[in-house]
C-alpha cells in the first residue's frame, strides 16, 4: 500500500457514521469491538430555532471518527507493507499487469493497480483528466468540541443522539464520536457537528477558501487555516442556532471547511488499473456512506478476483466493475438529491427519517 503522507493520517476528519459494510473487515477478523470504537445514538432529534425538540424517534446510529477507524484498520493490516511518503505521480496499464512510478523516480509492477487515492485522485486524473469534482453550491462547515466543555444543559440536550435543525436552504447536525485517544465514556468525548452553507462558486468561494496562509484551497479548508473574519462571522451567524448547537460551534476552537462536490466515473477499470472509493465516486455526506461504499468496492473487488483465481482476471475486473458502477451512480445520485433538498429546494421536512443507507435507506443501522 503506497501511501503519499510520509506520517500516519491521524487527526484528519472528523466523525463518521459506521455502517455495516465499514466495519465488516474488523469484524471477520476478530478486531472489531463496537462498544470500544464508537458511540451510539438512540434517538433522531430535530430541534427548533428555540430549542424546543420538535421531533425525536428511535434510532440505531453509531458514530466513530476517522482516527479511530485509521488506527484499527493499520494496527490490523500492519506497517510492513504500508509506505508512507510514497507519492504515485503516473501510472500505466498493460494487458498483463500495471506499474506505477514514485515521485522518487521508482517504479513498481504489479499484477494489478488499485487506484484509492480519494476525491483528488492522482490515478483519477491520469486516466480520466476530464473528470473533476463538481461543486455542488455549498460547503459542510465542520468541527468537534469536547463533550465537558459543554454546559451541562447542552450536553443533556444532545446526548444519545443525532441531533438535526433545519434552516432556510441550510442544515447542521451534531453527534457524538470518541475523543482523539479512543475515549468513547459518555461525558468524555468528543461532539462532532457539520453545518451546510450555501456559498457561490467564484469570488465569494475563493475569498473563504483562502487561508491564513494566502493560499486558495481547492477541496478543503483545514483546522487552524480559515481566517479570522470567517470565523468571526460563522460564530456570530451561529448565535441564531438552537441554544444547544449553538454553544456547540461557538466553543469549537477550530472549525475548518470541507466543500461538498460530486464526482462520477464513467468507468472504474482501465486493463490492470482499477479506480475504487473517493477516487470513482465521491458522495455527498447526506447519506453518510462514503466511507461504507469504500469498503463495499475493496471487498467485491477481492470476491471477484478470488473467485476466478489464477484465470480470468480480466472478466473478474469487468463483472466488479459492472456492479461497482451500479452502486456508485445510485448512491451518488440519491445523496445529491438529499442534499439539494436540504440547500435548495426547502423539501426536507422536520420528522424526515434520515437517507443513511448504502444500497437502500435504512441499511446503515447497527443493532446493540
Amino acid at each position: 500500500m503506497l501511501e503519499r503522507s510520509p506520517s500516519p493520517l491521524e487527526g484528519r476528519g472528523a466523525g463518521i457514521v459506521l455502517h455495516p459494510a465499514t466495519i465488516r473487515y474488523l469484524v471477520e477478523h476478530g478486531t472489531a469491538d463496537l462498544e470500544a470504537i464508537s458511540a451510539p445514538a438512540r434517538w433522531l432529534r430535530y430541534l427548533g430555532a428555540d430549542g424546543a425538540v420538535q421531533s425525536q424517534a428511535p434510532c440505531r446510529y453509531r458514530f466513530t471518527s476517522w482516527t479511530t477507524l485509521y488506527r484499527q484498520l493499520l494496527s490490523h493490516f500492519g506497517r510492513e507493507r504500508y509506505r508512507m511518503g510514497t507519492e504515485v505521480v503516473a501510472v500505466e496499464s498493460g494487458a498483463r499487469g500495471a506499474g506505477a512510478v514514485t515521485a522518487s523516480g521508482e517504479r513498481l509492477d504489479a499484477d494489478l493497480l488499485v487506484g484509492a487515492d480519494g476525491v483528488a485522485s492522482t490515478v483519477r486524473a491520469t486516466l480520466l483528466p476530464d473528470v473533476q469534482p463538481a461543486y455542488a453550491g455549498y460547503v459542510g462547515w465542520r468541527g468537534t468540541v469536547a463533550e465537558d466543555g459543554l454546559s451541562s444543559e447542552t450536553f443533556a440536550a444532545l446526548h444519545e443522539a443525532i441531533t438535526y435543525h433545519l434552516l432556510p436552504r441550510s442544515h447542521i447536525l451534531a453527534y457524538p464520536i470518541p475523543d482523539r485517544d479512543g475515549t468513547v465514556t459518555p461525558g468524555r468525548r468528543l461532539l462532532n457537528w457539520v453545518w451546510y452553507r450555501n456559498v457561490a462558486s467564484g469570488g465569494e468561494l475563493d475569498e473563504l477558501m483562502t487561508g491564513t496562509d494566502g493560499l486558495r484551497h481547492w477541496l478543503s479548508l483545514p483546522p487552524g487555516r480559515v481566517r479570522p473574519a470567517h470565523l468571526d462571522e460563522l460564530r456570530s451567524t451561529a448565535e441564531r442556532l438552537p441554544a444547544p448547537l449553538a454553544e456547540a460551534v461557538t466553543r469549537t476552537a477550530e472549525p475548518f471547511v470541507q466543500l461538498i462536490v460530486d464526482v462520477v466515473v464513467p468507468r472504474m477499470v482501465f486493463g490492470r488499473v482499477c479506480l475504487l472509493g473517493d477516487a470513482a465516486f465521491a458522495l455527498r455526506p447526506h447519506a453518510a456512506v462514503g466511507t461504507a461504499k469504500a469498503a463495499e468496492d475493496a471487498r467485491r473487488l477481492a470476491r471477484s478476483l478470488r473467485a476466478v483465481g489464477s484465470g480470468d482476471v480480466d472478466r473478474a475486473l469487468a463483472s466488479w466493475e459492472t456492479a461497482q458502477l451500479r452502486l456508485g451512480r445510485q448512491a451518488a445520485g440519491r445523496t445529491a438529491a438529499a442534499g439539494n433538498r436540504a440547500q435548495f429546494e426547502g423539501t426536507w421536512q422536520v420528522g424526515e427519517p434520515l437517507p443513511f443507507g448504502l444500497y437502500e435507506v435504512g441499511d446503515s443501522a447497527l443493532g446493540e
